[in-house]
């Protein structure tokens, strides 16, 4: 009788590790889990269910997978928070606290990389990046000019 006691106890004890474990509802058991985002399960503050809606809205393919969503949300939420560190620092440059389009515009063009990526976007009220052309420079006042005199 010794053996069986043993043995049904150690089913109880699997039955209750199960149940804590989330595996399956008893009909008693309480409050619900409280739902968790994919975005937060996947540590990012970019919508993971709303990106998998558009890809799948999208007819981009038949069937989208699980990840892909997700992937997609961490690039471009990189991408964002790349964009907005270097909008920031040029914010500050300008000594603002604020970042407008012009600062996004600079940010964007001065960074090879962003530049050849957003080569042919056009940023509203971003303005041109600053350039004078040589030429155009005043001539400077030090040794340059007397070379050519020196020659004739």
């Amino acid at each position: 009788s010794r053996p069986l006691c043993l043995s049904l106890s150690f089913l109880i004890s699997l039955v209750a590790a199960v149940e804590m474990a989330g595996r399956g509802k008893t009909l008693g058991s309480g409050a619900a889990k409280k739902a968790t985002s994919r975005s937060s399960k996947a540590g990012l503050q970019f919508p993971v269910g709303r990106i998998a809606r558009f890809l799948k809205a999208g007819k981009y393919a038949e069937r989208v997978g699980a990840g892909a969503p997700v992937y997609l949300a961490a690039v471009l939420e990189y991408l964002a928070a790349e964009v907005l560190e270097l909008a920031g620092n040029a914010a500050r440059d300008n000594k603002k606290t604020r970042i407008v389009p012009r600062h996004i515009q600079l940010a964007v063009r001065n960074d090879e990389e962003l530049s050849k990526l957003l080569g042919d976007v056009t940023i509203a009220n971003g303005g041109v990046m600053p350039n004078i052309h040589n030429l155009l420079l005043p001539k400077k006042a030090g040794g340059g000019s007397k070379s050519a005199a020196d020659e004739s």
